[in-house]
C-alpha cells in the first residue's frame, strides 16, 4: 500500500523513488513488524490472561513443564498480524508470489487456530485429529503447488537446484508439485514439533527467514543470480520483504516468549511459520538449502519418526522422550541450556546454507 503511495508521490517529488528499493522496503518491513509486535504484545497477553486462554500441558511430558500450565497461548496470532500488516504496507501487492505466499501462511494459521481452540475448549493437549489436520494442510499445499507450477514464467522455476554444484539442476516436471507439497507440509509440522520450549522455535525461524532474504534478493536479481550461478526467478526478490516481516515479527514475539515465557505461539503460529519458510524456499528454489539451514527442525522431526518406528518394531525407545529437546531435558539439561545450544546450532547451519551462494 505504501509502495503504491510512494510511486504516486514520486511523480511530484523524486525522493519518494527510494521506496522502490527492495533492500529499504525489507528493512522497513522488519522494523514495522517488530514495532507492531512490541506494541500489541502486552495488551494481547493481558486479554488472553483475563480470558484464561492458557496452555494445556501434556501429563506425560517433563515434570518441569507442569508449571507452564495456564501460560497464555495462541500468541502466534500476534506474529501473523504483524507479518500481514507489514507485508501489505511495504510489499508490492501486484507481485505474482506475494499473495500465494501470504495466503498460504494465513491458511496454515487457520488450521493451527482450530487446533489450539480445540485444545483449550476440551482441555485436551491433542487438539485437532491428525487426519483432519493433514487433510487441510494437504489441500492448501497442493493448491498453491499447482498454482505455482501453472504460473511459472521460466524453466528454472520448476527445476531442483543442487547446492554446492554449479549448474547442476534437475527438471522436475509434475514432480515439482509433489516436492512443493512435501516441503510446505513437512516444514510446517517440523517447526510445530520444535515449538516445545520457550523461544526454541522462533529464533531459528527468524535466522532461517533472514538467510532466505539473501537468497530472495539474489534469485530475483538478474546480475547477482548470473554471477553466483543461481537461477533467476522474476519477482522472487519480493520474498525478501515478506521474510523481513517474519524476522521483525519473530523478534517482537521473542521479546515476550523468551525464558520464562509470558506467552506461547501455539499451533496457530508454528504451523503458519513453518509453511511460510517452506513456500518461500520453493519460490527462491532453495528447498535443499532449507533442509540444511533448518537442520534443528529436521532433527526434531526425525527424532519423533525414529522413536515411533523403534517402539512399534522393537518395543524399545531410542530417546528418553521425543521430540529431541525433551530427551536432553530428561538427561538433566536445564531448559535455557537446551534452547541456547539449539540456537547456536542453527546459526552454524544457516551460515553453512549461506556458504552455498559462493561455494559452487
Amino acid at each position: 500500500m505504501l509502495l503504491m503511495l510512494a510511486e504516486w508521490l514520486a511523480q511530484y517529488e523524486s525522493g519518494f523513488r527510494v521506496f522502490q528499493y527492495l533492500t529499504l522496503r525489507t528493512v522497513l518491513a522488519a522494523l514495522t513488524a517488530l514495532f507492531i509486535a512490541l506494541l500489541v504484545g502486552p495488551e494481547l497477553i493481558k486479554r488472553l490472561t483475563l480470558r484464561q486462554i492458557g496452555q494445556t500441558v501434556r501429563d506425560d511430558g517433563p515434570k518441569s513443564h507442569l508449571s507452564k500450565a495456564g501460560t497464555p497461548t495462541m500468541g502466534g496470532a500476534l506474529i501473523l498480524v504483524s507479518i500481514s500488516l507489514s507485508t501489505l504496507l511495504w510489499g508490492n501487492l501486484s507481485n505474482r508470489f506475494l499473495w500465494p505466499v501470504l495466503l498460504t501462511t494465513l491458511g496454515f494459521g487457520v488450521i493451527g487456530w482450530v487446533d489450539d481452540y480445540l485444545k483449550l475448549s476440551r482441555k485436551n493437549p491433542k487438539g485437532l485429529a491428525a487426519r483432519y489436520k493433514y487433510f487441510w494442510q494437504s489441500v492448501i499445499a497442493l493448491a498453491v503447488a499447482t498454482l505455482l507450477f501453472n504460473t511459472a514464467l521460466v524453466p528454472a522455476e520448476t527445476r531442483l537446484i543442487v547446492p554446492f554444484f554449479k549448474g547442476v539442476s534437475i527438471e522436475l516436471g509434475l514432480l515439482y508439485i509433489a516436492l512443493t507439497y512435501f516441503v510446505i507440509v513437512g516444514t510446517s509440522n517440523a517447526v510445530n514439533l520444535t515449538d516445545g520450549l520457550d523461544g526454541l522455535a522462533i529464533l531459528p525461524t527468524v535466522l532461517v527467514a533472514g538467510a532466505l532474504i539473501v537468497f530472495a534478493y539474489v534469485t530475483g536479481n538478474v546480475k547477482f543470480s548470473h554471477y553466483l550461478g543461481l537461477p533467476y526467478v522474476p519477482g522472487a526478490g519480493e520474498m525478501g520483504v515478506f521474510c523481513g516481516a517474519i524476522v521483525g515479527a519473530g523478534l517482537g514475539f521473542l521479546w515476550f516468549n523468551t525464558y520464562p515465557a509470558q506467552i506461547f505461539m501455539g499451533d496457530i503460529g508454528a504451523l503458519a511459520l513453518g509453511a511460510a519458510l517452506g513456500i518461500v524456499a520453493v519460490v527462491v528454489r532453495q528447498e535443499l538449502v532449507l533442509f540444511v539451514m533448518g537442520g534443528v527442525f529436521v532433527a526434531e522431526t526425525v527424532s519423533v519418526i525414529l522413536q515411533v518406528a523403534s517402539f512399534k518394531m522393537t518395543g524399545k525407545r531410542i530417546f528418553r522422550m521425543a521430540p529431541l529437546h525433551h530427551h536432553f531435558e530428561l538427561k538433566g539439561w536445564p531448559e535455557p541450556r537446551v534452547i541456547v545450544r539449539f540456537w547456536i546450532i542453527t546459526v552454524v547451519l544457516v551460515l553453512a546454507g549461506l556458504a552455498t551462494l559462493k561455494l559452487r
